[in-house]
């Protein structure tokens, strides 16, 4: 970086790391992934991964980035120096570049559906239509809208420009401000509409699938899934919380920040689970309905169309959705902006337009391959789920398990402590607990995700 920059408060810092794990991950992939895991067997299961696994393995990237105040690829080269280990955080810059490519797409879809609920257009429906006819519809204004070739290009690249013009305003004017307005928003609307659909009528049905484990249900594949959704939804192995970390003041308290971020995180996604649940027990919606895009583009503006109120409530849904996929594209572009500012000395406005407009075209492609270019196929996937595929499932466990592998055994010896002490100002009772999740347990239980993802 051009010079050394933090977060003005520790309200902002947590919002902006908040806001930086709280994204699709969890407004999007946590219910269907809930709902094709068992329910409250794998709830349990995920919560304690978040807390057992993924805030040690936080922990590690919170102290390589702060200690260093560096970039993913700068921190690994300023703690060893003349080495390769910068190839780990290079790794990670990739790959949250390449997920930055594909997001943008979705986040434009989620412009949208702002749009098309806004006006009321999305729900231009037959006078009473029946479920299956319903269905059908919304299924064709998917189509429409996200398979078509100049709509999901014309919002993929407005996108494009609220990211640009957010990230060029810097990290405290920029990605701070933002967060500390988007992140109490996006709050507000889980919980307003979490307390619209406890009041429907089999509510509690779904609640106890939600709440209520059976536990027949825990596989070694569920325990493998929640897992890969704990880390996926800490935004682990990005190098989003290594480059975020490095704009913490020296004096922030790491383990009480890592906990403070796990918790929000893990709030949102009960809240997704209160107001999914119940809404599919009460409209009679299928469990196929949760998958993928099917959950957030057919599936609930099925439930919005059958409550009063509808073309406000999809609204204010898709504003909800459209806050999360800013605050994720705007952490994951930083990555990529702090890289550049730091190795080759760019101003801040050069290297976001550096990160940004290439995208015009990479985006482009993510986007149309869900279209006209659905025929080019990579190993059998279009361009979008091949990207989605690779940078997921592959670049970012490997990333991680590389960046406990480095903090466990590469680092001076008391770096780790020094860091999570504050340099022994503050007690931190469970560091040996956390040091041998970080050296031992993480990198293998990361490597078992990778296989049964490769092996998939």
């Amino acid at each position: 970086m051009a010079k050394k920059v933090e977060f003005g408060s520790r309200i902002g810092l947590v919002a902006a790391t908040v806001g930086s794990a709280v994204g699709l991950g969890n407004v999007w992939r946590f219910p269907a992934e809930a709902q094709a895991n068992g329910g409250a067997a794998f709830l349990i299961l995920y919560i304690g991964c978040v807390f057992l696994l993924g805030v040690p393995v936080m922990l590690a990237e919170f102290s390589i980035g702060r200690g260093t105040g560096s970039d993913a690829a700068g921190a690994f080269k300023k703690l060893a120096p003349g080495k390769k280990w910068w190839l780990a955080g290079a790794l990670a810059i990739l790959a949250s570049y390449l997920i930055l490519s594909f997001y943008m797409v979705v986040a434009g879809w989620t412009l949208e559906y702002f749009w098309q609920s806004l006006t009321g257009a999305l729900y231009d429906l037959p006078a009473k239509a029946a479920p299956d006819e319903m269905s059908a519809t919304f299924h064709a204004r998917m189509g429409e809208y996200i398979t078509g070739t100049w709509r999901p290009l014309v919002v993929t690249f407005l996108m494009i420009g609220i990211n640009l013009f957010i990230l060029m305003r810097g990290v405290q004017k920029g990605i701070e401000k933002m967060s500390n307005v988007m992140m109490p928003l996006l709050f507000v609307l889980l919980v307003a509409f979490a307390c619209v659909a406890l009041t429907f009528p089999k509510a509690a049905e779904g609640l106890v699938f939600f709440l209520n484990p059976d536990f027949s249900k825990i596989t070694p594949t569920v325990v493998v899934n929640a897992l890969g959704q704990s880390f996926f939804s800490l935004s682990l192995g990005m190098g989003i919380l290594i480059t975020y970390s490095a704009y913490f003041p020296k004096d922030t308290r790491l383990v009480q920040t890592a906990v403070t971020v796990s918790l929000l995180d893990l709030v949102v996604a009960l809240l997704m689970g209160f107001i999914i649940f119940p809404a599919v027990m009460s409209f009679g919606l299928s469990g196929e309905s949760l998958e993928g895009a099917t959950l957030v583009f057919v599936t609930l503006p099925e439930v919005f169309a059958q409550m009063p109120g509808t073309q406000w409530w999809s609204a204010l849904f898709f504003l909800l959705l459209m806050v999360a996929a800013v605050t994720s594209t705007i952490s994951l572009g930083e990555v990529s902006i702090a890289f550049l500012q730091n190795h080759f000395r760019m101003s801040r406005r050069k290297a976001c337009l550096w990160v940004m407009l290439p995208l015009l075209v990479l985006s482009s492609m993510s986007s149309l391959s869900q279209g006209v270019l659905s025929d080019i196929r990579i190993f059998g996937m279009n361009w979008f789920d091949f990207l989605d595929n690779t940078a997921t499932n592959i670049m970012l466990p490997v990333a991680a398990i590389l960046t406990c592998i480095f903090l466990g055994w590469a680092t001076p010896k008391d770096y780790f402590r020094d860091e999570l002490t504050n340099r022994g100002k503050i007690g931190v009772r469970l560091f040996p607990v956390i040091r041998v999740i970080v050296r031992y347990v993480a990198p293998v239980l990361i490597a078992v995700i990778l296989a049964a993802k490769i092996l998939s």
